[in-house]
């Protein structure tokens, strides 16, 4: 009885018991066995008597698989091997694609193996929990256009990265490309694991980081595992968490904030200019996450330090009334953060006092607003979100040192008078401010800056929504 039958069977990675007992008994059943030379070390203890070992080179793989075919065509059981999972970056792509083009009858069946990169992973501890992604950077059948355009989409995508092939003496300088890309869409600190000869007895096995991986010391033999965002080394092995522990999070912190969290990691990742000073930086992630506009990097602006400053302000007690020009301010500032520091909110705006005074004065309610305010709190933290007129005004008193603020949110919006009211209040280089420049502005805005200020212990570990 003819066979006519090609089995693709992966062996492992090159240790005897990654071989996987339905391959072995492929072996011990078949009349040919076709592979690279450097193989059959590995197998030859399973072959029958009598079974033919068939070497075709290295790099003959499709005199490999036409040989495979003639002799299963002559009625022979034909087992191909591939180190690894014949399947990844092995012969059964080029088995089957050799069938249809031969129009052949022969019966093909694939056997899975260990692949190397799951052989390295398991030496390296558990870095393939979460999603992942396998390169090769062999350019001998793949334009190298299109292995960068897929190296820099698994960085970006914070994919688990293998990279097979990374190196031979004729291509050395593509993981050095490789480690380029990575470097400029993961943090320097991004645990990097490879191994050489995994499961063999010259196996080495190393954990760094991206920053201080050295490509000079990766050769064509070995497996380079990149980790995610979460991946991390711990007691020599490298992790990649499921998210099992996370699961805790939400009843922990709470779900408003852990998905305020996860935005806030988004928007940190997509700054033009990541290295800011602590307190700007945590305002301006603030501003994006309100108004998901990323041009609040350009229009943020702030005093050195003025955040810190003015948390230092609040913490210690020494500022411990906020004033808003509008009510729609007062109602963005997070209640819990201001019961947390002992702080009272005021907004002026409805005060009948302010109706008064407006119609007589012949002035803005928003003016006889801060007007009154400045009587009674002429030290509070003043918080424009809506009305130029109201921060002119101000500037009017502080001018004639009838107040002193101990800081100012500037962020009114609209056309007239706005940019005007926020050149004035950049004239007082004593007093702490953040200022919307530009038109643009808001009492969504203001609010979201005051709750930066008051939660910037919580900016060093970027964890925001304290309060929310």
């Amino acid at each position: 009885m003819t066979e006519n039958k090609i089995i693709v069977a992966g062996i492992g990675p090159g240790s005897p018991e990654d071989i996987t007992p339905a391959v072995v008994r492929a072996l011990m059943t078949s009349d040919v066995v076709v592979g690279y030379n450097y193989y059959f070390q590995f197998v030859r203890q399973y072959l029958k008597e009598g079974a033919e070992c068939v070497d075709t080179g290295m790099k003959r793989e499709r005199d490999r698989a036409r040989q495979a075919f003639e002799l299963a065509e002559q009625g022979k059981c034909v087992c191909v091997i591939s180190s690894g999972d014949s399947g990844i970056y092995g012969m059964a792509p080029l088995i089957y694609e050799m069938k249809r083009e031969r129009k052949s009858d022969v019966i093909i069946e694939v056997l899975p193996g260990i692949s190397a990169f799951q052989k390295a992973a398991a030496r390296l501890g558990a870095p393939v929990g979460h999603d992942f992604c396998v390169i090769s950077l062999s350019d001998l059948l793949t334009p190298w256009e299109k292995i960068e355009k897929r190296i820099r989409a698994a960085a970006s995508a914070d994919f688990v990265t293998a990279v097979y092939n990374p190196k031979s003496e004729g291509r050395y300088w593509q993981l050095h490309r490789l480690k380029e890309i990575f470097m400029q869409e993961r943090e320097a600190d991004t645990p990097v694991g490879y191994v050489r000869q995994a499961g063999r007895e010259e196996e080495v096995v190393c954990i760094t980081t991206l920053a201080d991986f050295d490509p000079e010391e990766v050769d064509m033999f070995t497996v380079v595992l990149i980790g995610n965002s979460q991946s991390y080394e711990w007691n020599g092995h490298l992790i990649t968490p499921r998210g099992y522990y996370q699961q805790e999070k939400p009843d922990a912190a709470g779900i408003g904030q852990e998905i305020m969290m996860n935005s806030f990691a988004t928007i940190a990742k997509e700054l033009k200019n990541p290295d800011l000073p602590l307190g700007h930086k945590w305002a301006l992630l603030h501003a994006i996450h309100t108004t998901a506009d990323f041009e609040m990097e350009n229009l943020l602006y702030s005093d050195e330090n003025a955040v810190e400053r003015l948390h230092a302000l609040l913490v210690e007690g020494k500022v411990r009334t906020i004033v808003t020009d509008v009510t729609m301010a007062v109602s963005g500032i997070r209640k819990r953060a201001l019961e947390r520091l002992g702080l009272e909110v005021k907004c002026y705006l409805n005060d009948e006092r302010v109706a008064q005074m407006a119609s007589e004065k012949k002035i803005t309610r928003t003016q006889a607003g801060i007007r009154l305010a400045v009587e009674e709190h002429p030290d509070a933290l003043f918080v424009f979100g809506n009305a130029p007129t109201a921060l002119m005004e101000l500037c009017f008193l502080m001018r004639k040192q009838k107040a002193y603020p101990g800081g100012i949110i500037a962020a009114p919006v609209g056309f007239v008078h706005v940019c005007e009211s926020k050149y004035m209040v950049r004239t007082f280089k004593e007093v702490p401010k953040l200022i919307i420049e530009g038109r643009k502005g808001g009492s969504n805005l203001a609010a979201t800056l005051v709750n930066a200020i008051m939660t910037l212990d919580d900016a060093e570990s970027v964890k925001p929504g304290r309060d929310v």
